[in-house]
Parts: C-alpha cells; sequence; structure tokens
C-alpha cells in the first residue's frame, strides 16, 4: 500500500476527508468526524507529528506534501 493510501486509512477513509490542502511541509486536513483519525496508522505510515484542532489535522509529512496531496484526491 502506497504512502497516500495510509494516510487516507489514518485519516478514516476517504469519505471522512472533506479537504486536503498541502502546506510546506504538512498536509492540512480537514476531516468530518474527527475520531475516526487513527495517530497509531498516520505515524506507521510516515508522519513525523500530528496536531489535530477540532476537525482539522495536520499531518507533518516533509517536503512530499504536494506529491502527497495530489495522491490522496486521486484516491477520493
Amino acid at each position: 500500500m502506497e504512502q497516500a493510501e495510509q494516510l487516507l486509512l489514518g485519516l478514516g477513509g476517504a469519505e471522512n476527508i472533506t479537504e486536503v490542502e498541502p502546506c510546506t511541509t504538512c498536509l492540512r486536513v480537514t476531516v468530518k468526524d474527527p475520531l475516526k483519525v487513527d495517530e497509531e496508522i498516520l505515524t506507521t505510515s510516515g508522519a513525523f507529528g500530528i496536531v489535530k484542532i477540532g476537525h482539522t489535522v495536520q499531518v507533518v509529512v516533509g517536503p512530499v506534501t504536494e506529491e502527497l496531496a495530489a495522491s490522496m484526491e486521486k484516491l477520493r
């Protein structure tokens, strides 16, 4: 499974995501249900850090954010 697929799984599945926005070193993701976010899956799929604030999850992945965001959008 590629990293984008694993990140989608960790974020509660494609149906749980309403928006993915790449930043410099993190993905800013808006989710429908924050309780579906699995930080362990995100960490094992390469996240260096995770910040959850309400329905927004920031997943620190380093300088590959543009590529990951594009791949995640194709999978949604």
